[in-house]
């Protein structure tokens, strides 16, 4: 194991992340209101802590192997949420507990979007700023993980997407170097970003606000700078702007890329994975809209629609974002949005869940089982697109939905054994093993009355959902440490 290489690389990120606390800054001094001395004591000690794990490994230059890369791929996310806790921490006039510290950063950062807050409304606007901001970081490490770094690892849905994927997409690859694939993707995000507030603006919102919610829309992280959520707009045109937003970022930014690189919109009409995405969005959309409606829980059809809409999409593509409490709707709804979270967005996008391609990949599987019983000596395989996948795809994506059942299931324990009762304890799970946020039961709004101990649990689950369970569990094997 190169361990110097290895602390070299991440006291670079770990200075480089320390540029994010300075923007708050900024928002600070602007507004007067709080948090200009808490950042600027965060950004020198995070700069401090990366210099201190740099400057004795400056020389460290050896190539890394795979195992290295599991490791750094963990600490990226460990110890950057970590640093990313140290203004949460710091004596100001907003200031949280270590532990509630660490939750909400990790929660940003992970784009969960599960919070202990309250009063947010009432927050110096560089906390509510920096959120929002740690979210929107947090979608691109995910997208820069999903599409060019997991790949490399062997790992991931995108690594099913890239090595199995005929047609447009073969011809419309990926930059052969990360640091170009990386720069590209960051164009593509950062404008949608921009379009996306821009869009929240020209609907009513305040800039600080627009682009708040444009940074978390993006992200598919769910914050917002509102107790209330977009429910405090109560507008059916941020709801709308929420919804295409959301349903953008859901798509695997390698077909953006495919997008802005040919200009052509081909690679979105040939993936199996995008249309899969887009139909189960519309389903739920029409489900809950039309569930609404016939239980008149809103004084006219359009509020029905819209709000069914916009939570229908929030919670199944793990943004999070809520307009009323949706764990009180009437008969099913709650709990099918829940178990629409774990499908999650589509592979390569900043989505959470199990990802489109394998639930797709999974069903397919499950009729090819079905066609097997009825002719025993038929010949059947799965295909993606056109083309018949391998066997050993097939086996890795059963594989994979085995782990995280068992992980869900020891989380869900352990939740329980912290004090939550069954159904807020699987609540609680989804929400953060899918990175969606709100959960069911008294997890439906927040994590506030949650245990120290459950506190730590939810982190936990955040960090598996996030690194696609795979890449953390594979840590805990005794084959990874030998040799």
């Amino acid at each position: 194991m190169q361990v110097r290489t290895i602390l070299r690389i991440l006291g670079l990120l770990v200075a480089l992340f320390s540029m994010t606390t300075l923007p708050p800054i900024g928002v600070a001094m602007y507004y007067g209101d709080g948090g200009a001395g808490a950042f600027f004591f965060a950004f020198l000690l995070s700069l401090l802590i990366g210099f201190a794990l740099w400057y004795p490994n400056q020389n460290q230059r050896r190539e890394l192997k795979t195992r290295e890369g599991f490791v750094i791929v963990v600490l990226f996310w460990v110890v950057l949420a970590s640093v990313g806790a140290i203004p949460f921490w710091m004596p100001d006039e907003f200031q949280l507990s270590f532990t509630d510290s660490m939750f909400e950063a990790f929660s940003a950062l992970t784009t969960t979007g599960a919070t202990i807050l309250t009063g947010i409304d009432e927050l110096p606007h560089a906390y509510r700023f920096y959120r929002q901001q740690l979210q929107w970081f947090g979608g691109m490490g995910i997208i820069v993980l999903a599409v060019a770094i997991l790949p490399l690892l062997g790992i991931g849905g995108m690594q099913l997407f890239r090595a199995e994927t005929p047609g447009p997409m073969k011809d419309n690859k990926m930059t052969p170097r990360i640091a170009d694939t990386a720069k590209h993707l960051w164009y593509i995000y950062l404008g949608i970003t921009a379009a996306c507030a821009l869009a929240y603006w020209a609907a009513g919102m305040s800039l600080f606000n627009a682009i708040g919610h444009a940074m978390s829309t993006v992200a598919i992280g769910g914050f917002s700078t509102h107790d209330a959520s977009l429910g405090y707009y109560d507008s059916g045109w941020v709801n709308l702007v929420a919804i295409v937003f959301l349903l953008i970022a859901g798509v695997n930014f390698a077909l953006h890329f495919g997008a802005v690189r040919g200009r052509t919109v081909r690679g979105y009409l040939a993936d199996p994975e995008l249309r899969a995405f887009l139909l189960i969005q519309f389903v739920l959309m029409v489900i809950c809209a039309v569930t609404l409606v016939l239980f008149q829980w809103h004084d006219d059809i359009g509020a029905s629609i819209s709000h069914g809409a916009l939570q229908a999409v929030s919670i199944a593509t793990t943004a999070g974002f809520t307009t009323e409490n949706y764990a009180v709707w009437p008969v099913f709804l709650p709990v099918l949005l829940i178990f629409a979270s774990f499908i999650g967005g589509s592979a390569g996008s900043t989505g959470g869940g199990l990802k489109v391609i394998r639930v797709l990949l999974l069903f397919r599987q499950g009729v090819r089982e079905l066609n097997r019983l009825v002719h025993p000596k038929g010949v059947f395989s799965v295909k993606y697109g056109n083309r018949p996948l391998p066997d050993r795809v097939v086996q890795a994506v059963w594989g994979f939905f085995a782990a995280y059942a068992l992980v869900f299931v020891c989380i869900m324990l352990a939740f329980i054994a912290t004090g939550l009762d069954d159904y807020s304890a699987f609540g609680a799970t989804a929400a953060t093993l899918n990175n969606l946020g709100p959960g069911l039961g008294s997890v439906a709004v927040n994590f506030t009355d949650v245990t120290t101990a459950g506190k730590w649990v939810a982190i936990l689950a955040m960090l598996f959902g996030r690194l696609e369970v795979f890449t953390l569990l594979v840590l805990f094997t005794p084959t990874f440490w030998r040799g």
